[in-house]
């Protein structure tokens, strides 16, 4: 995610904190500095991270489950609004899911549990005051007992089925269970998700006067319409070889080809990126933005083989689409020479596989 900084690495998982989670401590800090000085603004500021600690072990609850199954965690990623745990894939079993969804809140629960062991050994008090009065300030109290409070309010408020949120993955999870239709269940769960976002919304605005929930309703609306367009789009691509996909009719270079080759065909429309052919085998990819910035170094006249990627991913024809998108997405590349041995047979790029998708959408719309 972009604008975002390393902090840790714990359990093989990298912990990154994003630029705007800063700007949330900064202002707590000033703020509670305005109404009580430095002592309140380092308990204000230690408060929320203390919250946040809470956030990364609700988040490693999801991945710690995810790995279990084999499904390895990207990375975790803390935000204003919460933490992401960025998934290598989604589990592809209802139960799979269900358990990953509910180890997150079950964090949040068995951390609840133990402050009040703690706080009912200690005779304590297990009332916590307000976090805030009401001009928004924030305001200390008994530190456990806060926690308790916050542990308790995360478990709940996650577990509304407001899909993608952790409530939502357990309603597609058992609705996947019972009709057996995973692309189904994402739908009907992203509009469950949909209508608790904009409840979320005219709460937040015209309620309570929150931003904070109005920032959560707009995560949730996208999160919805995101991963239900994902479903939608692993179901038409399910089972589809990359041959069905791939482009065949394209131009490619030889490494002894001059950037004015390229050039010509750039500007003819035929393509932005060219597999680099020598005595039939692929050895290379001239990129677009390889070849602008070529030529702001060197003349056209300048040899292909010279600026040409020699280190390139490519994919097989029988190969599931799938497997190769995903190849493209963590490359950041355009386009995949499709081989066989290291003979050319075609390119898949991202565009035509979405022209692909909307040629089966319309198909399928005009089935229904």
């Amino acid at each position: 995610m972009r604008w975002s900084y390393k902090i840790a690495r714990v359990a093989g998982i990298d912990v990154y904190v994003h630029a705007t989670f800063l700007l949330l401590l900064a202002w707590v800090g000033f703020d509670a500095y305005r109404g009580g000085g430095l002592p309140a603004a380092v308990r204000g500021v230690g408060f929320i991270l203390a919250v946040f600690l809470i956030v990364v072990l609700h988040e490693y609850g999801h991945a710690l489950t995810a790995r279990r199954y084999g499904i390895p965690t990207k990375d975790i990623t803390l935000l204003p609004i919460g933490g992401v745990a960025r998934l290598q894939e989604m589990p592809k079993e209802p139960r799979q899911e269900l358990a990953i969804a509910l180890a997150g809140p079950a964090v949040n629960v068995v951390l609840a549990l133990l402050l009040y062991g703690v706080l009912a050994a200690t005779g304590a008090p297990r009332e916590a005051p307000e976090l805030a009065t009401a001009d928004g300030r924030f305001v200390g109290g008994p530190l456990l007992a806060q926690l308790l409070r916050i542990n308790v309010w995360l478990a709940a408020f996650n577990m509304i089925p407001a899909f993608p949120m952790d409530g939502g993955r357990v309603l597609r999870a058992l609705l996947a269970m019972r009709s057996g239709d995973y692309a189904q269940a994402t739908a009907q769960a992203a509009r469950v998700g949909r209508f608790f976002a904009l409840l979320f919304g005219i709460v937040g605005l015209f309620v309570l006067n929150a931003p904070m929930l109005v920032l959560i309703a707009l995560f949730v609306w996208l999160g919805a319409a995101g991963e239900a367009a994902s479903v939608s789009q692993a179901a038409v691509l399910e089972g589809v070889p990359i041959q069905r996909v791939m482009i065949t009719d394209l131009r490619t270079l030889s490494p002894a080809d001059p950037l004015s080759r390229a050039i010509e065909y750039v500007l003819a429309g035929f393509q932005q990126d060219f597999p680099v052919v020598e005595q039939g085998a692929v050895v290379g990819v001239l990129t677009r933005s390889v070849l602008l910035q070529a030529l702001g170094q060197r003349p056209p006249s300048t040899p292909v083989g010279d600026v040409m990627h020699r280190e390139f991913m490519v994919a097989d024809p029988a190969e599931p689409v799938e497997a190769a998108l995903a190849r493209l997405r963590s490359c950041g590349c355009q386009s995949l020479p499709v081989v066989r041995g290291r003979q050319l047979l075609g390119v898949l790029t991202l565009e035509n596989v979405g022209e692909y998708m909307m040629i089966q959408g319309a198909m399928g719309g005009r089935k229904g």
